[in-house]
């Protein structure tokens, strides 16, 4: 029988998607995992149930309001976990001497410190939150260089493009690779006109074709700005500039993205839509270990089909672009808008069709600069914020 070295593992964002699924992969092999931390925004019965039920030792809860309430539910429970509280209680659980594994899955800029506490801890790192690399990334990959942390990206296409990669070091050219493909469904509007996008609804928005995810990530998926943050984020993992990296449509969401090779070869890697396998490969990295994920039966599936995005129907994508060309703060100002602007969306104060608007609006209005302190990001976003909300209120105004 194998032996394993067990891992401690905390789980930035226990209660979301990413973190549910990452559970239930650590749930398949108690030989080799072991909770040390989970952290929630302010899910408290959630949050104090999964700390319960596999015996984390810590439990960080976002909204410090929260904490009494963490403490007497965990204290009815019967759970002995050590109640973090505030962003400096998620710093803490990223940054815990005895866990060997950090999972970063807290959706959007509120995950910002508390990953890049865990880059420069030299621990293995699993990044889901790829909103510090597209705000930060300057300061998040100087952290790991600096630390020797082991990143490992979770979201299904950059998994697969590390999957692709060779093995050996070096930059893209001397690795021989032409160019990363990173696929995107398209969303739930990829046919629609842009007539039709008028009178999208949330509901129809968070209704993903393929993937089950949470609500501002299915919006950014509805308009193609989550790839936009993916190009971004491909840029810092893979050292790759925006020219050597592709958006290709797909609606299947079987090929989760591609590398090209000068010798004309494309390596790709194939699976079912579900998020715990990226999540089970980067768990067992170097070794692979069971997902609990259904195989995937190409017979079933029959055909693959590809096509290029429409920039014109989705022009989020191309402000991405353009945000990685500019450099500095301005992703950072490009995520800031884009956050307040779904979160009017979701509200209904602003039309789908608008969200794009606030967030080129907010570009133009919002000069950037250089990224060499986070005190940079924080004073882009901060500003970004404030240009958005205004741009927001008016859009609801006009609507009232």
């Amino acid at each position: 029988m194998r032996t394993f070295h067990s891992q401690s593992v905390t789980i930035l964002g226990a209660t979301g998607s990413i973190g549910r699924s990452t559970l239930d992969v650590i749930g398949r092999h108690p030989e080799r995992f072991r909770v040390m931390a989970l952290s929630a925004q302010s899910s408290v019965e959630e949050l104090a149930g999964l700390c319960h039920r596999y015996g984390a030792r810590y439990a960080a809860i976002a909204d410090a309001s929260k904490a009494g309430a963490l403490k007497r539910r965990l204290a009815d429970l019967g759970a002995a976990a050590e109640v973090l509280a505030g962003e400096e209680g998620l710093v803490q659980a990223a940054s815990l001497p005895q866990v060997d594994c950090v999972v970063a899955a807290i959706v959007g800029a509120a995950g910002l410190r508390p990953t890049l506490a865990a880059a420069g801890c030299g621990k293995k790192l699993l990044l889901a939150n790829k909103e510090a690399l597209v705000m930060a990334g300057p300061l998040f990959m100087e952290a790991v260089r600096r630390s020797g942390t082991l990143l490992l990206p979770v979201d299904s296409e950059h998994n697969a493009v590390f999957q692709c990669l060779p093995s050996s070091g070096g930059d893209l050219q001397q690795k021989g690779i032409r160019r990363i493909l990173l696929t995107a469904s398209g969303g739930p509007f990829r046919t629609r006109s842009r007539e039709q996008l008028g009178t999208v609804t949330p509901e129809e928005a968070c209704a993903h074709p393929t993937w089950i995810m949470g609500r501002k990530i299915s919006v950014d998926s509805a308009t193609m700005m989550n790839k936009g943050l993916e190009v971004i984020e491909a840029h810092w993992l893979f050292d790759a500039p925006a020219s050597a990296i592709e958006v290709v449509i797909h609606p299947q969401s079987v090929v989760h993205s591609m590398v090209e090779y000068i010798d004309g070869s494309v390596i790709a890697q194939l699976g079912n839509p579900d998020m715990r396998t990226p999540i089970a490969q980067a768990l067992g990295f170097p070794e692979r270990i069971d997902a609990g994920v259904a195989w995937l039966d190409l017979f079933r599936i029959g055909t693959l089909a590809f096509e290029a995005p429409d920039f014109g129907r989705f022009p989020a994508l191309k402000l991405a672009y353009a945000a990685l060309e500019l450099g500095g703060s301005a992703p950072a100002i490009l995520n800031a808008a884009n956050e307040v602007a779904v979160a009017g969306f979701l509200a209904r104060r602003l039309p789908f069709a608008e969200v794009t608007s606030v967030i080129r609006d907010t570009l133009d209005s919002i000069p950037c600069g250089p990224v060499t302190r986070l005190e940079d990001v924080t004073e882009a976003d901060r500003k970004a914020r404030e240009r958005a909300v205004e741009l927001v209120r008016r859009a609801a105004a006009a609507l009232a």
